[in-house]
């Protein structure tokens, strides 16, 4: 572990902890449960702080070098901070790495259909991978995920307007559930 101080990525931890924070904090913006129907639990959290992941992965694939590279030590925190988390459910170790691929499959499986659904510009598509995703029990019951994904879609293009030194410093804060923007 003392030879990771020395490495190349501990000049971005400051900038990976700060920018992993603001990002972690919009997903847990209340109005996204309370309002735009994503369930509080610990698979609605997941999904929440997937989609907003997705959002900032999305944005910094335009980015400079370091804006990637920033992105995806984002990632691996979120990643490890899932392993942390199903440990302190009480998930036994020889079970955790099976889970941990089941959730990485889930993330780029979502990374993968909401960018579809971005790309195209196509609310109704984003609406139903949402609602699948959010609710796979429901089927045809599942809530209306219209609001979220109008959310979605416009946090991608305030993300998009945002400048790169905002990326690059980890100080990028336009992902919010509130409408104070």
């Amino acid at each position: 572990m003392v030879f990771g101080l020395f490495g190349k990525k501990n000049g971005n931890a400051a900038i990976v902890a700060r920018q992993y924070q603001l990002l972690t904090a919009s997903a847990r913006q209340p109005r996204l449960y309370a309002e735009l129907g994503v369930p509080d639990t610990v698979m609605g959290r997941f999904e929440m702080i997937s989609a907003v992941l997705i959002l900032y992965f999305r944005r910094t694939r335009q980015s400079g070098r370091a804006g990637q590279e920033i992105a995806q030590e984002i990632v691996d925190a979120f990643f490890q901070d899932v392993d942390h988390s199903i440990r302190e459910l009480g998930v036994g170790d020889l079970s955790v790495p099976k889970r941990m691929k089941r959730l990485a499959g889930m993330f780029y499986g979502r990374l993968e259909s909401y960018s579809a659904a971005l790309d195209a510009g196509d609310a109704e598509a984003l609406r139903a991978a949402l609602a699948r995703n959010l609710y796979p029990q429901a089927g045809a019951e599942a809530p209306d995920m219209g609001g979220l994904a109008h959310y979605m879609m416009e946090a991608e293009a305030r993300l998009a307007a945002t400048a790169e030194a905002e990326v690059e410093t980890g100080s990028l804060t336009l992902i919010s559930g509130t409408n104070e923007e």
